[in-house]
């Protein structure tokens, strides 16, 4: 049972000029982050412009990702859809074609209670087998996923095995960790204007479910590892610091409006954002290359 740990990189949906999937492009990341330290990724989540996807791309991206990625890297899928039947379909089809594991949301507009949640998420893992976990974003679908319900659904599920915590709480963090113990890998995200990554290592969690490390994978990938000496509670913390300028430039727009210019720069496929979301051009554009060349990346990680 696949539990995820140090850096989660949850990577964007890589487009064609005409709109298309990239596939090619898909293989790229996975083949770029396979050989620089990246635990594992995570497709279809917020970075991936998950929301402006049909439910027949959805479907392809799991058949042709799973095995693109087969013997590289283990590769996640967000999972939830608007509905628990399709959530349930799509995440049966996910197990059918070969996904690695499944991530699920609390659905958002709803402003479901907690026990509409919990039941929610309980049909949901509960049709499949394969590991399974939550990514807690109230930022994004506004209702949060309370240590509690995680809990419930902890000791219910022996394949929920991870909970990324998007949430400026230390305590929730705390809350879930002393709640669950090590039955489940706890892992946070890297936004700057939370700077939970080094709070949730310390109360024990296994790493950040990022975007950061699309840019930085190596350097994302020490800062990740789970503390389990004083040399590493140090190298987090110097990695953290130095590359905060970086990470806070990438959190300027809502993801991945600075991941896929960001990509572009370094060579690799990010292609242009679906509408509405903007394409990032002008002063802030520039931004964004001066510090991937203050920071060295094009150099390291260019690849043309």
């Amino acid at each position: 049972m696949i539990k995820p740990k140090g850096s989660w990189v949850a990577i964007p949906t890589p487009f064609n000029d005409d709109g298309t999937i990239d596939f090619g492009g898909f293989q790229t990341l996975i083949d770029f982050h396979a050989s620089h330290g990246t635990s594992m990724l995570l497709v279809m989540g917020s970075a991936g412009e998950v929301s402006l996807l049909s439910y027949e791309e959805r479907k392809a991206i799991v058949t042709n990702v799973s095995a693109l990625a087969k013997g590289k890297l283990p590769v996640f899928f967000g999972s939830s859809l608007p509905t628990t039947e399709q959530t349930v379909e799509f995440a049966r089809f996910a197990e059918a074609e070969g996904a690695d594991g499944l991530v699920f949301t609390a659905p958002p507009y709803l402003l479901l209670t907690q026990t509409a949640l919990y039941q929610f998420l309980r049909t949901a893992m509960g049709a499949v087998s394969i590991p399974v976990g939550i990514y807690n974003n109230p930022t994004r679908v506004v209702v949060n996923i309370n240590p509690e319900t995680i809990e419930k659904l902890s000791k219910e599920f022996p394949h929920f095995v991870a909970d990324k915590e998007a949430v400026p709480s230390v305590q929730q963090l705390a809350e879930v960790k002393r709640r669950v113990g090590d039955s489940l890998s706890i892992l946070c995200c890297d936004f700057p204007k939370y700077s939970i990554l080094l709070p949730t290592l310390a109360l024990g969690g296994d790493g950040a479910a990022n975007i950061g490390g699309n840019v930085i994978p190596a350097e994302m990938a020490e800062m990740s590892k789970p503390w389990d000496s004083i040399e590493q509670v140090a190298l987090s913390r110097e990695l953290f610091f130095h590359y905060y300028p970086l990470t806070s430039m990438l959190y300027t727009f809502s993801n991945p409006v600075m991941i896929k210019p960001a990509l572009d720069y370094l060579g690799l496929p990010g292609g242009k954002l679906r509408a509405p979301n903007p394409n990032l051009e002008g002063k802030k554009l520039q931004e964004l290359k001066d510090i991937i060349d203050e920071f060295g990346l094009r150099e390291k990680y260019g690849v043309r």
